[in-house]
């Protein structure tokens, strides 16, 4: 054999393995990997993103957040950090004693806080940086129905388009009320306290939802209704405690409800009446009077139990209280001590 043709022959071979090697990579015949055409540039593959990971939940019991506390016994609100710092005080001056705001929830972006005075028959919008009150519904001490007038006003929240929206308990009714403080519009019947709609049986929740509905809770038929963005009612569920109070969403979807008793009780409820998580402990855990309870971020409860002096954090697995401000049983003003705090708030720590 001459050498040309070893050389030409040792060629096939080296093509042959190739062709057997790429037969293997493709999952192809060497027949097919022979008569394939010869390959086109190939361009780089596109590159897809990984997902992105899930940012890690805070298992700190506040979970980040410092809480707000409307403390009503002490007419003050205060800011408090998770090591139980104060890092904000507002005073309210000239009440009588134990008539401080009901609740208090942050509005304009922080900017501002938004109280009711409930035994004081006005809201007022409380500017943080120089404590001024901004914006006040009512008249400081006397009660009504007339236009400018309320009757004992619970849950005041700022809404997103600048209106007020308060339970307005004893007038039996939900109003909005527009920042030049004429009514926009109201679901109940003034001064008429039923069960059958179009009434409203002594509302003392009005929960607004990012949908634009509204979580209500009544007194008197111990109920919860959701109204929709027109305030016409799509749900209404009979509830299995005895002075529902305050209704808030949690992230399954389900209510968180505070039964404003004692003892207390705390009930997650699903759309369909069903009770999915319920607190109701004993001894050090025992609640008296809880009027407000909230889901963190992280899912623990935030919760305060007025009657007990003091606003709580329940580990929901465990149903544990895993952190606590004020001192059970012990009015106080001194740092660490409240007085019946009555409502409550978060902001997300700097």
């Amino acid at each position: 054999m001459k050498k040309n043709d070893l050389s030409q022959k040792a060629l096939r071979g080296t093509a042959t393995a190739c062709l057997l090697f790429l037969a293997a990579s493709y999952g192809t015949t060497v027949s097919e990997a022979a008569s394939a055409p010869p390959a086109s540039p190939v361009a780089p593959a596109a590159v897809t993103p990984a997902p992105a990971m899930a940012a890690p939940v805070d298992t700190t019991p506040l979970g980040g957040y410092n809480v707000l506390i409307a403390d009503r016994g002490n007419n003050r609100l205060l800011l408090v950090s998770a090591d139980k710092k104060i890092l904000w005080e507002y005073d309210f001056p000239g009440l009588p004693p134990r008539s401080g705001a009901d609740d208090a929830f942050f509005a304009d972006n922080g900017k501002s806080v938004i109280v009711n005075l409930e035994h004081q028959q006005v809201i007022e919008v409380i500017d943080r940086a120089t404590k001024a009150v901004t914006w006040q519904y009512g008249t400081l001490g006397r009660r009504g129905s007339a236009p400018g007038l309320l009757d004992y006003p619970d849950d005041a929240y700022k809404l997103p388009n600048g209106d007020v929206i308060t339970a307005d308990i004893r007038n039996c009714r939900i109003i909005e009320i527009a920042p030049d403080k004429h009514i926009v519009r109201q679901a109940g019947v003034t001064g008429r306290c039923d069960s059958r709609a179009p009434m409203l049986a002594s509302p003392n929740g009005d929960k607004p939802l990012p949908n634009g509905h509204v979580l209500i809770s009544t007194i008197g038929d111990r109920s919860l209704t959701e109204l929709d963005e027109n305030w016409q009612p799509i749900l209404k569920l009979s509830l299995p405690i005895k002075y529902p109070s305050d209704p808030q969403m949690t992230a399954a979807g389900n209510f968180l409800v505070s039964a404003y008793t004692n003892p207390g009780r705390i009930i997650e409820i699903t759309r369909d009446g069903k009770v999915v998580w319920d607190y109701s402990a004993q001894g050090d855990g025992l609640l008296n009077r809880p009027s407000l309870a909230m889901e963190l971020p992280n899912g623990n409860i935030l919760a305060n139990d007025d009657l007990n002096h003091r606003v709580i954090v329940i580990d929901k697995a465990t149903k544990k209280i895993i952190w606590q401000y004020g001192v059970t049983h012990q009015p106080g003003s001194a740092d660490g001590y409240l007085s019946i705090p009555d409502g409550l708030d978060i902001e997300k720590a700097q």
